[in-house]
């Protein structure tokens, strides 16, 4: 049968109505104190409802796991209740929402962190050519360099596995569908499995298998509060050397394909439901080689999701290829609440306001017209 992106696709389970996802896209707009989900996000995910399947934004799993003044948590009682609402509301729609499960690791600042202490990470080295973003006042903040971060005992590992087995359960209660762990962009998972972060002589670092470890412990343990087919994992592999690309957190692998089919290998043997592939979306960014493309699919046998300045051709090239299960849009997606109808209906396409992607009220954010408006 010949799949496009209105082919209805099975996950875990559940049968996803199109092809269509709404990656996580952070946006930090949750109530203050607290970063607490509230009803402008409930409204954000109810109009995107339509897609077959939607990721939240990075959501911290502890206060340690924040890098971003105003990104919404999933360890308080609160946050929990707020992710409620929000979860019934897409569901009243017919929606599938998992949450993507975040700790920044040392893409952080103390200003973000619990009594001012330094970031956590595999080892103390600090993360250069990336910015965080902290509150300077009500609704106001601005963007620094990362705070020198402080190499975790291995005690505190097993400490930090459990957090993410917390924040599962948190997320089952609070009504999602799954979970997505953030293993890409060069937070904290990402900086165990590359060799550029992680320089640790204990079962944590050294060989591929001791930097895979952390991520293997982590889906063993939310395997036990969801399905594994309920679990997916995001990566973003970059496969150029230029120093251009390597501004991009420096985390490009001397052999980037080596690594990330390891990880594939591995977690299909876990049985987990998707891989989220994160690829790179800015001006002349290299793309993923085609010869990486076939070894996932023939590495990865559940369902691969792509990402990345895709439009309709190129999402449907990569389904037709096979490459690909499932193709999230992101700021298209931000800006078409209704995108699915209007790439049905070959409709013209709203253009994201760049001004308002990070914080800020409804504008930019849930004022989007839909096609009938």
């Amino acid at each position: 049968m010949h799949t496009t992106l209105f082919t209805p696709l099975e996950l875990g389970g559940i049968t996803l109505r199109n092809r269509i996802a709404l990656p996580p896209l952070t946006r930090c707009r949750s109530a203050q104190p607290g970063n607490i989900p509230n009803e402008m996000m409930r409204d954000y995910y109810v109009q995107r409802a339509s897609a077959g399947f939607m990721v939240t934004e990075g959501t911290q799993i502890e206060p340690r796991g924040q890098g971003y003044a105003w990104t919404p948590g999933i360890h308080s009682a609160e946050q929990i209740v707020g992710w409620q609402k929000v979860t019934q509301a897409v569901h009243s729609q017919g929606g599938t929402l998992f949450c993507q499960l975040w700790h920044v690791g040392r893409v952080s600042h103390r200003a973000l962190q619990p009594d001012q202490q330094a970031p956590l990470a595999p080892s103390a080295i600090a993360a250069t050519n990336v910015r965080v973003f902290i509150e300077t006042g009500p609704g106001e903040g601005e963007l620094v360099a990362p705070s020198e971060p402080r190499a975790l005992d291995t005690e505190e590992i097993p400490q930090l596995v459990e957090l993410y087995r917390q924040a599962a359960i948190n997320a089952k209660q609070a009504g999602f569908d799954g979970i997505e762990l953030h293993a890409a962009n060069g937070y904290l998972i990402n900086q165990f499995l590359s060799t550029h972060t992680n320089f640790r002589t204990d079962q944590y670092g050294g060989s591929l298998t001791n930097r895979l470890r952390f991520l293997k412990e982590i889906v063993e343990a939310v395997s036990t509060v969801f399905d594994s087919g309920r679990v997916g994992v995001r990566f973003s592999p970059l496969f150029s050397t230029t120093e251009e690309d390597r501004v991009y957190l420096g985390l490009v692998e001397e052999n980037p394909a080596e690594t990330y089919l390891a990880a594939a290998k591995m977690l299909n043997e876990m049985r987990i439901g998707y891989l989220s592939i994160a690829e790179a979306d800015w001006d002349n960014s290299p793309t993923l080689p085609e010869s990486f493309r076939t070894a996932l699919r023939e590495t990865f046998t559940s369902v691969i999701m792509v990402a990345g300045r895709y439009d309709q051709a190129k999402a449907q090239h990569v389904l037709a290829q096979g490459w690909a299960d499932l193709v999230g849009f992101g700021r298209t997606f931000i800006a078409n609440p209704d995108l699915p109808d209007r790439l049905q209906r070959g409709l013209v396409l709203n253009s994201a306001d760049p001004s308002s992607l990070y914080g800020g009220t409804a504008k930019g954010y849930t004022d989007y017209p839909t096609s009938d408006k």
